[in-house]
């Protein structure tokens, strides 16, 4: 019976028009995605009505929040490149090896920076880029999050392993519903136990966890080709560890150097005040909500790629290719207007306070311009990832968050204060685009042009 549903997965994967078939897995990963950011907009909005130094706490536990999502998408993204082209190949017993492998690891992971990060919790809400008056907030709210980091880390693992088998739909439930339940977990904690920013945290830590056991029953009920078990991770060997890191890396490098530019950007406004850390806080949710669409756009093109790429198809991953920049294009372009046609009353309904929106407004303004640049460069970032191709992926990674802004950040905050910060991240968004464009052309100029031969 399972082989069976692995084979009707294998055809749908491989013979299916590919606009269709990365719609419909992008589907269920966009709503995911915009499930889980509505939370957060909410989130920082429940937030807000406790005072600026709240809001800014969220901001800059924003940033930590990013270095689990890190590790927990280079294990997923790792295995679950793996996976994908070893499904293209029918090859069930190295995917479920590469699968139960990756969920451990990122459970250790999460369980490692959890210990880590409550011995020297002082230190850590400071060097998150924290003030004086957000600290308190900060730490708080940070220490439900680290109680819930391996499975928050571990979840991520889970739901991306899904996506790149074409199951996106199974992930969607488990990370929408950890999402649905962190708003109410919110509406009751923080107003109706009156728990405050304490209630935010202990909203999060409950509903990661019910999430986590939501995608995990997934994989234990049969519901996918890999398995999840402790005779598939016997099997693994310390190569097959070393292939998910390096498959995984840019994905790793990618969150973690968003991490490390979320907490420069918040030491930067801190110099500003908390109104400029919460502004430039709520901008970047903002601007990440109506990217989200786009992205999962991409996320539905990343196992068509794998697993046309596995199984020799090189015209459908063309195909699927062109498509998804050409629809993630059309999605920015109605997003961006909508930022560009009403920041002040975007900005208004997380913080309303004039500080909070003369940040707010013009950053908003420009990271929207700077969208438009941003499917094409995505895009081939999850082109190179998914087929395996490390060295262009970990450079492409590297570029936009890290080669490009970094810099801008830290040259522009110096020559034009404020106003400089505002204007880094827009910045390097265009910058990046025509080093995508000269790694895109170079990577299908060596893409073999005819199907590789099954028999």
């Amino acid at each position: 019976m399972a082989a069976a549903s692995n084979d009707t997965q294998f055809d749908r994967m491989t013979n299916e028009p590919v606009s269709r078939l990365v719609i419909s897995l992008a589907i269920p990963a966009t709503i995911s995605m915009m499930i889980t950011n509505v939370y957060n907009l909410v989130d920082t909005a429940f937030v807000g009505t406790l005072g600026t130094s709240a809001s800014g706490a969220v901001g800059v536990v924003f940033g930590f929040m990013a270095i689990i999502q890190a590790f927990g998408f280079m294990f997923g993204q790792g295995a679950g490149s793996i996976i994908s082209r070893a499904l293209g190949r029918r090859d069930v017993q190295r995917a479920s090896a590469h699968a139960s492998l990756g969920v451990a690891a990122a459970f250790a992971s999460g369980l490692a920076i959890a210990i880590l990060c409550f011995l020297r919790l002082d230190r850590v809400v400071f060097w998150l880029g924290s003030t004086k008056t957000i600290a308190p907030y900060a730490k708080t709210y940070i220490s439900f999050i680290l109680l819930a980091a391996p499975f928050m880390c571990s979840s991520f693992t889970l739901n991306n392993l899904l996506r790149y088998e074409g199951k996106a739909a199974l992930g969607t439930i488990g990370m929408g519903l950890g999402a649905l339940l962190n708003i109410l977990g919110d509406i009751v904690f923080m107003f109706g136990l009156k728990l405050g920013i304490m209630g935010a945290g202990l909203s999060t830590a409950l509903s990661e966890f019910v999430s986590w056991c939501v995608l995990m029953s997934m994989f234990l009920k049969g519901k996918t080709a890999a398995r999840l078990s402790l005779s598939d991770l016997r099997r693994a060997t310390p190569l097959f560890l070393l292939d998910i890191m390096a498959t995984g890396f840019p994905s790793l490098l990618r969150q973690a150097l968003n991490s490390i530019t979320t907490v420069l950007l918040n030491s930067c406004c801190a110099v500003y005040g908390d109104a400029a850390v919460a502004g430039m806080s709520i901008v970047s949710r903002v601007v990440f909500f109506a990217f989200s669409i786009a992205l999962g756009i991409g996320q539905g093109f990343q196992p068509v790629a794998g697993f046309n790429y596995g199984a020799g198809r090189y015209d459908r991953v063309r195909s699927a290719y062109r498509f998804t920049v050409l629809a993630a294009q059309a999605v920015i372009v109605v997003g961006a207007s909508v930022l560009l046609s009403f920041p002040e009353p975007i900005i208004s309904c997380f913080r309303d306070d004039p500080e909070v929106l003369a940040v707010g407004v013009r950053a908003l303004r420009l990271q929207a311009l700077a969208l438009l640049a941003l499917p094409f460069c995505v895009a081939t970032e999850m082109l190179f990832q998914s087929t395996g191709h490390r060295a262009g992926s970990t450079f492409l990674s590297g570029l936009r968050n890290g080669v490009l802004f970094i810099p801008a950040l830290l040259l522009l905050s110096r020559l034009r204060g404020l106003a400089g910060i505002q204007e880094a991240q827009p910045l390097a968004n265009v910058a990046s685009l025509p080093l995508a464009v000269i790694c895109s052309l170079y990577y299908f100029h060596n893409l073999p042009k005819t199907q590789r031969d099954e028999t």
